[in-house]
């Protein structure tokens, strides 16, 4: 089951992703994190925290869930 993040700029960092959905603590874990765990974003393999996501990008963080990124602009 996909999760929906919702933005309200236009777009949203991995790291900041990962913190606002509780899966890290602060910021600063972020790199730690994605040297231990295997994420994808849209499929691919990404490590890099600073990774732009925007609406319509997906997120595998395995253990966590699959997480869709959307704006709330979009209706």
């Amino acid at each position: 089951m996909e999760k929906e993040v919702l933005i309200t700029t236009p777009f949203i960092t991995l790291g900041q992703l990962l913190k606002e959905e509780s899966i890290i603590g602060t910021g600063g874990q972020a790199k730690w994190y994605l040297r231990e765990h295997a994420i994808e974003v849209n499929d691919e393999p990404e490590n890099r925290r600073g990774k732009k996501l925007y609406p319509k990008d997906t997120v595998n963080i395995p253990g966590e869930g699959r997480f869709l990124v959307r704006s709330r602009r979009e209706d």
